[in-house]
């Protein structure tokens, strides 16, 4: 698999996915301007077949503990834009170092069920790495394979969620044989399946 026509599409069509996914929008109730912004990076680490890399995080955490995520996290007001932001909890949680990262650009944003607006970016990372992972944060790291992303049955699917009062919302869901990869991080794979399907 080719990135270059990937990197080609997110930098000159931004809003190539804006029509892509209903959970993009906001949970029923919530204010818009009132999420609080976040920003994560999506590896694309550059093996002979690409792979996503991934975290669990520690089961003591605050906010989406035990839950698989990419890395990242609020955009603090010293980070320059969502880029700067997602390199810098990347090299924070996981030790990737922003030189050996190439930013090609976003998918578009998710709302979480906790209030944040997350904005996706996309980065190829250069091997060989160790990710040094903080145990305060991540308890495992580990990447799935680029391809799984376009297997219509092993990529991302929506299917019925919790029963949340009278409503039963549909939620994105990731296949893996060790882990549940779910909700935010389930969706912005579901956005990145489109551009690799499309190319």
């Amino acid at each position: 698999m080719t990135l270059h026509p990937i990197a080609a599409r997110l930098r000159t069509e931004p809003g190539c996915l804006s029509r892509a996914l209903p959970v993009l929008e906001p949970p029923p109730g919530a204010d818009p301007s009132a999420a609080r912004a976040a920003a994560v990076l999506v590896p694309v680490v550059l093996h002979p077949e690409p792979t996503i890399l991934l975290t669990l995080r520690t089961a003591t955490l605050s906010a989406h503990a035990g839950q698989v995520s990419l890395p990242g996290g609020r955009i603090e007001a010293h980070d320059p834009s969502p880029e700067a932001a997602a390199l810098r909890e990347a090299e924070e949680e996981v030790g990737l170092a922003r030189e050996t990262i190439e930013i090609i650009g976003r998918l578009p944003g998710v709302f979480t069920g906790t209030g944040f607006r997350v904005t996706p970016v996309v980065g190829l990372v250069t091997p060989p790495f160790s990710p040094r992972p903080d145990p305060r944060e991540v308890a495992e790291v580990f990447e799935l394979p680029l391809t799984q992303l376009t297997d219509p049955a092993l990529g991302p699917r929506l299917e019925d969620g919790a029963a949340y009062g009278s409503r039963r919302p549909r939620v994105w869901v990731v296949p893996h044989d060790r882990h549940v990869i779910w909700g935010a991080t389930a969706a912005i794979l579901a956005s990145f399946a489109i551009v690799l399907r499309e190319v």
